[in-house]
């Protein structure tokens, strides 16, 4: 599973950052799970339930990718579940 840590730790680090910055201002937790033997899921947990959205970046500015970059790594398998006190945003990466 080597081959998949460099793609975890950029998707790891889009979500917790996309969670500081819509307001988690309770907790976060991150888990990484093998869910089958090639694919590893990555949740982030928060107490914002500020979803997620994925914004087209325009060419010369420099926010806005990090969605972007979340639905590239993982082929679009990423999604998020709206809980009582938060929400969960999970990301599967395999190759």
């Amino acid at each position: 599973m080597s081959h998949l840590i460099d793609s975890a730790a950029l998707v790891t680090s889009e979500l917790v950052t996309n969670a500081a910055k819509t307001g988690c201002q309770c907790r976060m937790t991150v888990t990484v799970q093998l869910v089958a033997s090639a694919t590893v899921r990555v949740l982030v947990r928060d107490g914002s339930r500020t979803l997620p959205v994925l914004i087209q970046a325009s060419e010369g500015g420099e926010g806005h990718r990090g969605l972007g970059l979340v639905h590239q790594l993982t082929s679009g398998r990423w999604g998020v579940t709206v809980e009582p006190l938060g929400k969960v945003v999970h990301a599967d990466i395999s190759r």
